[in-house]
């Protein structure tokens, strides 16, 4: 029978265990992941089950999804009435006590609770596919990175283009130096489609009865419900809205550079930028970010790649003349080479165009080095749990890194400054004042 748990249940729980869950350096009882065949069904739950976690339903086809969680009976709706077997759950936390037999979860829940879900899961011993951006902050994405590594999990961020096999051919042409050395990347998006640049409401108004909103709020300072329909016929923060407040979202660089910038930062290997710098029209507030920017990163040499720069562009485009005559899409990105122009027309990068078009027509692709992946993103995650591979867009090796990097341009965006970037300690050269905005502040009992 399924069973729906509450934060009640689950401090009566953990006080009468004696449990310790949120504490300094892991958590007591941490286990390494249950050893599994590549025939084997995994026991998966499935942490935020409404909206983008409809989607991720699909690994019921390979797999067992046996537990459910959403802090919104509502939203979650469709998925309880799809999987009435499944346990439900409000609370991931109480979920992660009671699910004995989980070898693995998904995490699609707003991006201020990704790392506290995946890092308790990870510190339990199971392998955890978390949607994109990975984190809420830098310091979140460094600790995701830490935690999967100690615990041996596999892990997969939920940028689906990683798993493209013309993502990854794109990768190849370019490291195989069909357009020369690379000195400039342009990358764009059409987003926000969500309100920004606003303050805080200040109506308020009761929660939907279905909605536990201090478990929606989680580890962010509380503030009240405001349910107001917006100009996207969307409430004010909750299911959808929530991308554009600081406290929840990461703005539209949040949720699109981690697929935009995923074909360049891949063929470049670009890693951690040395400085950043972000201009916008319109002034910066700490409750929302605002409705356009322009971020530049600037990268170092990397081994035998130059230093080169990279312009992030926010309901903007690059210069007409470098798409050479091709019509510009909503979203996409540019690498600008010495022996020619690499253009990708879509979100995902799977999709480039070598330009111009007369120089590369007779072009063939070299020999394939990156595995190709046969079936989606969420496969490929699935299979690495149950061998001996990782999955590409892995925590420790990828998609930490390429999550720090895109979230440093919220840094320069809110501090208003070029900043010189320190990756290694994680810090804002001379500036203080970043470190806010690098590792924040949790709710009280919500530590990590």
């Amino acid at each position: 029978m399924s069973r729906r748990n509450s934060r009640r249940d689950f401090l009566k729980t953990t006080a009468a265990a004696g449990v310790g869950f949120w504490v300094a350096g892991g958590l007591e009882g941490a286990q390494q992941p249950r050893p599994l065949g590549p025939n084997d069904r995994m026991n998966v739950a499935l942490i935020g089950c409404g909206g983008r976690g409809r989607d991720h339903v699909r690994i019921a086809k390979t797999d067992n999804l046996v537990a459910l969680c959403d802090v919104d009976d509502a939203r979650a709706g469709a998925t309880y009435k799809d999987f009435p077997k499944a346990n439900r759950y409000k609370d991931f936390r109480v979920l992660l006590e009671k699910e004995k037999g989980l070898d693995a979860v998904i995490v699609a829940t707003p991006d201020h609770t990704h790392a506290h879900a995946s890092i308790m899961a990870m510190r339990l011993g199971k392998h955890c596919y978390c949607e994109k951006p990975l984190t809420h902050s830098i310091w979140e994405a460094r600790q995701m990175k830490e935690v999967a590594t100690k615990f041996r999990v596999k892990t997969q961020m939920g940028n689906q283009g990683t798993s493209s096999n013309g993502l990854r051919t794109g990768v190849e042409i370019v490291q195989a130096g069909a357009i020369g050395d690379v000195r400039e990347i342009h990358v764009w998006t059409n987003r926000p489609i969500w309100p920004q640049g606003q303050g805080r409401p200040k109506a308020t108004q009761v929660p939907p009865k279905t909605l536990d909103w201090d478990l929606w709020i989680g580890p962010a300072p509380m503030r009240p419900y405001n349910g107001e329909i917006q100009k996207n016929n969307q409430p004010t923060y909750a299911p959808f809205n929530w991308r554009g407040w600081w406290d929840f979202g990461t703005g539209a660089i949040g949720d699109m550079a981690c697929h935009t910038m995923n074909l360049p930062f891949m063929a470049l290997r670009l890693g951690a930028p040395s400085a950043v710098a972000a201009v916008t029209a319109q002034a910066v507030n700490n409750e929302s970010p605002p409705v356009g920017c322009t971020i530049t990163y600037e990268f170092p040499a990397r081994g035998n790649l130059p230093a080169c720069r990279m312009i992030w562009y926010e309901r903007g485009l690059p210069p007409m003349a470098l798409f050479q005559g091709q019509k510009p899409s909503g979203s996409g990105c540019l690498m600008i080479g010495s022996k020619g122009t690499m253009y990708s027309p879509s979100d995902y990068g799977g999709e480039y165009r070598l330009l111009p078009l007369g120089n590369f027509k007779n072009y063939q692709p070299p020999q394939p080095k990156l595995p190709r992946v046969s079936g989606d993103h969420m496969g490929e995650w699935s299979r690495a749990c149950k061998g001996n591979t990782q999955a590409m867009s892995n925590f420790p090796d990828y998609a930490s890194q390429l999550t720090e990097t895109a979230l440093l341009g919220n840094v320069a965006l809110r501090l208003g400054k070029r900043i010189v970037w320190d990756s290694v300690n994680l810090r804002c050269v001379d500036m203080p004042a970043a470190d806010q905005y690098i590792r924040r502040t949790y709710r009280k009992g919500w530590e990590l």
